[in-house]
């Protein structure tokens, strides 16, 4: 069994008994998908919501919610996860440096492109811990389909 580290505009999939972990997602967000049948998961960890938006978007596709889903979708499907039995989970988007003219709210946008990736790629989020003010460290275990939030000052809940 091993803990593989998914760092910040990155993706990483895995066989069951490993176990998938990203930190410090602030406006960022964990996306964890999973065939818990097959134990096959991934967790990709964006950090913009569109690649249209960038002038390096096609160049860094891990680091967008549009092409980072379709691309762990992709990965795990090619290591024997059935798509239909693909299911998601959430984490991050939060806002971490409010302004009274919060106009470039990345952590809403991030939940609301990520929602809309997964959306087109019909594949259902089942549990998701989003939004507020504080950031996150997750653990994603593709065996059971657990997903781990850890919160410095809100304890851990599993999902």
């Amino acid at each position: 069994m091993g803990n593989f580290t998914v760092g910040i505009s990155d993706l990483k999939t895995c066989r069951a008994p490993d176990v998938l972990v990203t930190y410090a997602l602030g406006s960022c967000i964990g996306i964890c998908v999973a065939d818990e049948v097959t134990g096959i998961g991934g967790l990709s960890h964006i950090m913009l919501p569109d690649s249209t938006q960038s002038m390096n978007g096609k160049d860094m596709p891990m680091r967008f919610a549009d092409t980072a889903v379709p691309m762990l979708i992709d990965q795990l499907v090619s290591m024997g996860a059935s798509r239909s039995r693909l299911r998601a989970k959430i984490a991050g988007g939060a806002v971490m440096f409010a302004t009274a003219n919060d106009r470039f709210n990345i952590g809403e946008r991030n939940i609301v492109a990520v929602t809309e990736a997964l959306k087109k790629a019909n594949i259902p989020i089942i549990a998701k811990d989003v939004g507020l003010d504080y950031g996150r460290t997750v653990f994603f275990y593709p065996e059971t389909g657990i997903m781990e939030v850890k919160a410095a000052a809100k304890g851990t809940k599993q999902l």
